[in-house]
């Protein structure tokens, strides 16, 4: 296993190094690896839960499950895609629980609370930066709301890429999928949002915003 890590490390990143040391028994590399990522796992949680404290639980339990499927990982730059698959996993069972739930809720003739049905209010913080204009703000607000009416797959793709900045490659890894399939559903999920902003009058904004990046690349 030495010899093999050996061979590896000169491609490892940072987060590579602290899984090699996972691997070894360093208990400390975990604590890095949670107060580095810790922060990004609950924006991605939080952006397709809409709930502070279901995204705190998923960060747990996607820390965790990093630990115990530490050995899973093999050191070869690809750190973010692994952590974000785990990740991605946890939300697709938590969204099925939710679903069941609101099932069980309707058979049994009673009615489910708001959170659980009204996805439009299911929407991230936009986050803008302290120098964004109303403006900006408002269309970032829009954009979350169209998010939620994407599908699931073009909704995480696409945020994983221009959210969370993962590489092509990264949001592949993530997601499960291969290279083609996430352009596809890329290219899908800005040809649907340009439609909706546009009809919403933010046809110039649309252009200019993170709905119409450069054309996909690997990169």
């Amino acid at each position: 296993m030495g010899s093999d890590l050996t061979t590896i490390s000169p491609q490892c990143s940072a987060d590579d190094s602290r899984m090699i040391r996972l691997q070894s028994g360093d208990s400390s590399a975990f604590a890095e690896i949670a107060a580095a990522w810790q922060r990004p796992l609950f924006y991605f949680f939080f952006r397709n839960t809409r709930c502070a404290e279901t995204s705190e639980d998923l960060v747990q339990e996607t820390m965790l499950r990093l630990f115990r499927n530490s050995w899973d990982y093999l050191p070869r730059g690809l750190f973010r895609g692994f952590l974000f698959r785990i990740a991605r996993n946890l939300l697709t069972d938590h969204s099925r629980r939710l679903r069941h739930d609101v099932l069980l809720h309707a058979l049994r003739g009673s009615v489910p609370a708001e959170s659980e049905l009204d996805l439009i209010q299911q929407l991230p913080d936009s986050l803008p930066a302290p120098t964004d204009t109303s403006e900006a703000h408002e269309f970032r607000e829009v954009l979350n709301q169209l998010l939620q009416l994407l599908p699931e797959e073009q909704r995480l793709s696409f945020t994983l890429h221009y959210y969370d900045s993962l590489t092509l490659p990264e949001v592949a890894d993530a997601m499960a999928c291969t290279l083609p399939a996430v352009k596809g559903r890329l290219r899908l999920a800005r040809e649907k949002l340009r439609q909706q902003l546009a009809s919403r009058g933010y046809g110039n904004a649309a252009d200019d915003d993170s709905v119409d990046h450069d054309p996909v690349s690997d990169n």
